[in-house]
């Protein structure tokens, strides 16, 4: 048994901790500078993890209220995102194995320059890019590109489903050996390797060929996070990491199981996805301890910060509801799996919108764990042996230190116990995760 690990990140000043910029231990302002980003990237390459990746959208929140000023003025989920791919060059250059990872819509993105931005990456990094694949539910990135309603739940999916198979394409449209750099006769490439793919679809008329040579990998690893049944035949087709948030064993067994046996209808094996649930993990010397920088994190939290970043993501006005209302109530348009995990977690209406909130801003519903390292790989160790994960997407609650302590305490225990590497394997992040 092998167990992956992947680190969530933004590039701003939350993760899924709304309250991470106010950790004492954050560095304030530090999400707007490079070093900030280079401690990470050596911190997680030290520590042997699979990969780094970075969510992303494209507007502040602009759902609670009704416009930007709360979320803005208190620091929600989208209060501040920088772009990732820039971030993901200058880490490039000071790491040299751990993968490299960048959240693109297939919403408000084409699919052509997509492709080059990826095949790039991948390049300078000599194989280590992958794509968080993602399609937009949020009015306020529907505003910010000029249309007045966001597209439906399946629309977006069908959309999804065509920009991969054109960016697919074109990172196949250079042939292996076409690249020849033949400087004595003069030639550059093989012209009949190089072929356009002359794509004609729905949605998008692509000719191509790319104006970039096959990278490492051939095209980055694609992740994905959708949880509704369009999302996870969506990863069943295209995912090799498909990232969830479970709040117990139970519910991981459910998804995993779910997605894995949808593999096989689109011509995949089960072990071709990794699926990688999410946790906050408090890891110190001693289990009291943990348990103090679990309570310091959560003294802070806000729920109406949280319900800011809830309406982003369900593309509904939150503030129109009171604090003690039943979610049960309320009905959505945006990320439905994740708000089904929502009315779950309500139970029979004992979770009001506030706890909810509180929830949220906390880690938007991902599991807190606290303890030893022992007590930590013990927990890992049992959710993949009962397959709910095949590895652990690990969620900061403060930075730039925060996968430190994780990364000195838990990752050699968990190399102790056999059950993760002890150096990288493989050239590339593709070959690093089978």
């Amino acid at each position: 048994m092998t167990i992956h690990l992947a680190a969530f990140l933004i590039a701003g000043n939350a993760a899924h901790s709304q309250v991470l910029w106010r950790h004492p231990q954050s560095r304030p302002g530090g999400f707007l500078t490079l070093d900030y980003y280079k401690h990470i990237a050596r911190t997680l390459e030290r520590g042997k993890f699979d990969l780094l990746f970075f969510a992303d959208r494209l507007a502040v929140s602009t759902r609670f209220g009704g416009d930007h000023r709360y979320g803005v003025a208190y620091g929600d989920q989208d209060a501040t995102r920088m772009d990732p791919l820039p971030v993901l060059g200058a880490i490039a250059a000071v790491t040299s194995r751990i993968g490299l990872g960048a959240t693109r819509s297939t919403t408000y993105s084409q699919p052509y320059s997509l492709a080059r931005e990826f095949s790039t990456l991948d390049h300078l990094s000599a194989g280590r890019a992958a794509w968080n694949v993602v399609t937009s539910v949020n009015q306020g990135e529907a505003d910010n590109f000029g249309l007045r309603e966001t597209l439906g739940h399946d629309e977006r999916y069908d959309r999804a489903d065509e920009f991969l198979d054109v960016t697919h394409k074109l990172w196949r449209s250079w042939q292996p050996g076409a690249l020849l750099l033949e400087a004595e006769s003069g030639r550059y490439a093989d012209p009949d390797k190089v072929n356009p793919i002359d794509h004609h679809g729905a949605h998008f008329n692509v000719r191509g060929p790319l104006n970039i040579p096959a990278s490492p990998q051939g095209g980055p690893v694609i992740i994905q996070a959708g949880s509704s049944h369009r999302g996870q035949d969506f990863a069943a087709r295209w995912a090799e990491v498909v990232f969830g948030i479970q709040p117990d064993l139970a519910r991981m067994q459910r998804f995993y199981q779910d997605l894995k046996s949808r593999a096989e209808k689109f011509g995949r094996r089960p072990q071709d996805i990794k699926v990688l649930t999410a946790v906050m993990p408090f890891v110190a010397a001693g289990k009291e301890q943990a348990e103090e920088q679990r309570a310091r994190h959560n003294a802070v939290v806000d729920p109406a910060v949280g319900l800011s970043t809830l309406s982003s993501h369900m593309n509904v006005d939150f503030s129109r509801y009171a604090l003690d209302a039943p979610v049960d109530d309320i009905q959505v348009e945006g990320m439905q799996g994740l708000f089904k995990l929502v009315k779950e977690l309500s139970r029979d209406g004992s979770l009001t919108l506030a706890d909810i909130g509180r929830l949220y801003a906390g880690g938007v519903l991902v599991p807190q764990v606290a303890g030893t390292a022992a007590d930590i790989a013990d927990w890992m160790e049992h959710i993949v042996a009962q397959q709910g994960a095949d590895g652990f997407v690990i969620t900061p609650t403060h930075l730039p230190e925060g996968f430190d302590d994780f990364v000195d305490l838990a990752v050699p225990e968990l190399q102790r116990r056999g059950l993760f590497r002890w150096d990288y394997e493989g050239d590339t992040l593709r070959a690093h995760l089978r």
